[in-house]
């Protein structure tokens, strides 16, 4: 598991051995079993959590009711951005959809491997402005895209989801009830 770390971030810039030793020695990994919150509304949270293995589902809470806004899987980042300022804490929760093993970093590890090696600075911007693309692409999808085109996407780009994921989280994440969902699904496949 730690090479599929180290390996990440060697496919954003290559890493000396010295920077790959660093990452491997502050790597504090984790495992969380299935229906454990990583995050709850309401926490003030620094931690960020790289996917090793397993699934973590994003929702918020609307009147009383859960509407998931994403999925992190393998090699993907669970970040809160509110997070990272003290007097925010977050509206996200994070709950494991499967036995999940994570790396878990903060902003106090972050901040010394920083001054260590100055140029994982400039990493981290790449990770979080991806991130950031992603999520901004995911909302847009939503104001643009009917509930059917957001499932074929999904299917397109996440088709592992499909089968790792309960229908109805999958339907919250496209906007719609379960019984849409399997509208949706019975047309595609006629």
């Amino acid at each position: 598991m730690e090479n599929k770390f180290v390996n990440y971030f060697s496919r954003i810039s290559p890493l000396s051995k010295e920077e790959s030793e660093a990452i491997a020695q502050t790597m504090e990994t984790k495992t969380f079993k299935k229906g454990v919150h990583l995050l709850k509304e309401g926490q003030k949270s620094s931690k960020t959590y790289f996917i090793l293995k397993g699934c973590v589902r994003e929702y918020i809470l609307t009147d009383g009711e859960e509407k998931t806004t994403n999925f992190f899987t393998e090699e993907q980042w669970a970040i809160s951005l509110n997070g990272f300022t003290p007097e925010n804490s977050t509206t996200l929760n994070w709950v494991c959809v499967e036995d999940t093993t994570v790396v878990v970093g903060d902003e106090e590890q972050a901040q010394a491997i920083f001054k260590r090696f100055p140029r994982f600075e400039t990493i981290s911007r790449c990770i979080m402005e991806a991130a950031f693309a992603e999520q901004r692409e995911a909302l847009a999808s939503y104001y643009t895209d009917s509930p059917e085109q957001r499932y074929l996407k999904l299917l397109k780009s996440r088709p592992d989801l499909i089968q790792r994921v309960p229908q109805y989280h999958l339907a919250s994440y496209i906007g719609v009830k379960p019984e849409s969902l399997s509208r949706i699904r019975k047309r595609i496949s006629s």
